[in-house]
């Protein structure tokens, strides 16, 4: 075949993305192009789109200018959530020709045909009520995990989010989809999965097309140690009201599930935690951690949390800080409220500050790397085991423990992709873990 038209792919935001993207990019091979990174010259640049990052529209003039820069006949199309939400918008931006919404995004290659660059974007985005199918993608060959999306879309109505307006609502694979997936992962020497999704938690509903929940998290959970070939399996984020004791203890017992949990607490402040129709109170998020130090005192647990919500007192933040201080939690990941077209926390009173919002972000970033350090602290002297990663950092090899402590050794090729038993021996002065090899093979 002559030249075979090349495309490049560039993602913003979360895993799910990730796993987006790479189902993508398969769409595209499999139609005979070649993938190429994104800093060289292609055909077509596909930006994968994200509406919850802070300057979302700012990155993405950014990486369009980047794409023309590179070639300014290419063909630039924009997907996902931004690209739902703000069509018009991203239409509008120099050098784009193509904006497709929730429903098309998988469809891209029907609308890529003649890759004449247009005067104009075209936009196709569906009103988000179509969005009711799913379409099941995992991500693969970038790294040694592998993201595998179960369920999409959300039915939670939180005051701050425009997720259930980019996504729709909430609709899972069906577990025989997933277990496939799974296998096919795992039959390509990937050692690790992530599961991902908008609000996993809520796997099981609308398998078959309904809002019945035809199986649950744990039978997800439970079905997927089962798979022959995986080596560790990793929830990624899930709601604090969903993640039920069952599945604590699954995972504590599990083969393949390992002890980190993800859970968004976003506030800890009641007050505000009603404000923003959260589905639970901080007296349970207090539970679930409790349980989970309970029957894994080892494990890693990461907290999402919002600063500078509508209504967030000097008091209301010191009991988010106070509350999150007092929690036996390893890291925190901080976002700064942003005002969102078209959700109700945009119109309400008490508007914090922007000077404010920063301070507090501040506040408990400082708190995370203090918590992280404990964590990190407490697990010295301890025998794990590490995946190593695949790049070459500055002559080391970095990599994570089972329960999510990252660690470093010199560098050395063969070991990349691999599982050792180790001991953690120390912090080094850039914050990762050093180790000693338990086993003599290396």
């Amino acid at each position: 075949m002559e030249n075979k038209k090349k495309v490049a792919f560039y993602t913003l935001g979360c895993k799910l993305n990730f796993s987006e993207t790479s189902t993508i990019a398969r769409n595209f091979q499999e139609e005979g192009f070649d993938r190429v990174d994104f800093e060289e010259v292609a055909d077509i640049y596909v930006i994968n789109t994200c509406s919850v990052t802070e300057n979302a529209d700012k990155q993405f003039k950014q990486i369009v200018k980047k794409a023309m820069k590179l070639n300014d006949k290419a063909f630039v199309a924009a997907v996902g959530c931004y690209a739902q939400l703000k069509p018009e918008e991203l239409a509008d931006v120099d050098g784009v020709d193509l904006v497709l919404g929730a429903t098309e995004k998988f469809k891209i290659t029907d609308y890529i045909n003649d890759l004449s660059k247009n005067d104009m974007g075209e936009v196709h985005s569906c009103e988000i009520e179509e969005a009711d199918f799913y379409v099941g993608s995992y991500s693969i060959g970038d790294r040694t995990r592998a993201f595998l999306k179960v369920q999409d879309g959300c039915d939670y109505k939180c005051t701050y989010c425009t997720i259930p307006l980019a996504r729709g609502i909430s609709r899972s694979d069906t577990m025989d989809n997933v277990l496939k997936n799974a296998k096919e992962i795992s039959q390509q020497g990937i050692k690790e999965i992530v599961l991902t999704g908008v609000n996993i938690g809520d796997y099981g509903k609308g398998e078959f097309g309904n809002k019945k929940h035809e199986h649950t998290f744990y039978e997800l959970v439970q079905s997927l140690d089962k798979v022959e070939g995986i080596e560790r399996l990793r929830i990624s984020s899930i709601e604090p009201n969903l993640l039920k004791n069952e599945t604590i203890d699954f995972v504590s017992k599990s083969r393949t599930f390992v002890p980190h949990f993800h859970i968004p607490l976003q506030s800890g402040s009641n007050t505000i935690l009603k404000k923003m129709k959260r589905r639970y109170l901080r007296e349970l998020y207090f539970d679930r951690v409790a349980k989970i130090r309970e029957v894994m005192p080892h494990a890693c647990v990461g907290v999402d949390v919002i600063v500078g919500f509508p209504g967030e007192t000097d008091e209301l933040f010191l009991e988010t800080y106070n509350f999150l201080n007092e929690l036996d939690i390893s890291y925190l990941h901080v976002f700064t409220y942003s005002e969102r077209d078209n959700t109700e926390a945009a119109t309400m009173e008490g508007v914090v500050p922007g000077n404010v919002r920063a301070k507090r972000s501040k506040m408990l970033r400082g708190l995370s790397v203090k918590k992280r350090r404990a964590f990190y602290e407490s697990q010295l002297g301890t025998d794990r085991t590490v995946l190593f990663e695949g790049e070459n950092k500055e002559g080391y090899i970095h990599g994570f423990t089972e329960n999510y402590v990252k660690v470093k050794t010199p560098w050395n090729p063969e070991l990349v992709n691999t599982l050792h038993d180790i001991n953690l021996t120390r912090i080094d002065d850039d914050g990762s873990v050093r180790m000693e090899f338990l086993s003599v093979e290396v």
